[in-house]
């Protein structure tokens, strides 16, 4: 049982208690222990972003993340975005400017675009760009994702006013 661990987090705003593995990743709890399966898996190997989440302020791919280095963590995942029946801006932006075919990437896309607008919210298409890299898309080109990001960061900013 020396394996074993009970790691205490918060997951999209809800205390979650786990026992994992040591070497067990976030992803792998994620997705089997607490039946969160917004973060896919895709490669695990950190190219793809499929897993992206946001853990205690940085934007971070789960596939690279153990369990156990949570403790006291805060994670957001897709399924935390949405409140009291409404879709945050991102998920609204990436439905009203397409930015999503099969929608295998979208979960990782909007977390790491919300990672981007929590620390700059009028970012320059370059900046959408660069701060996106890190997430593949298979279908779309990423110009809707572009304009999907530009979208949110407008309602957000015109919601502040």
């Amino acid at each position: 049982m020396a394996n074993k661990h009970t790691v205490s987090f918060k997951l999209n705003g809800n205390d979650v208690d786990v026992v994992v593995e040591a070497r067990e990743l976030l992803i792998h709890t994620l997705r089997e222990r607490l039946a969160t399966t917004g973060p896919h898996i895709g490669c695990e190997t950190t190219h793809c972003g499929a897993c992206t989440v946001d853990l205690d302020g940085a934007s971070v791919k789960s596939c690279t993340v153990l369990t156990v280095q949570c403790q006291d963590a805060e994670v957001l995942t897709i399924e935390g975005f949405e409140q009291n029946g409404e879709l945050h801006a991102l998920q609204e932006g990436f439905t009203q400017e397409h930015g999503l075919q099969c929608g295998y990437c979208t979960p990782g896309m909007i977390t790491r675009a919300y990672r981007l607008l929590q620390e700059n919210p009028n970012p320059s298409e370059e900046d959408i760009r660069y701060w996106m890299a890190g997430n593949l898309c298979r279908c779309t080109g990423y110009q809707n994702i572009v304009k999907a990001v530009q979208f949110a960061a407008e309602k957000l900013s015109s919601a502040q006013a």
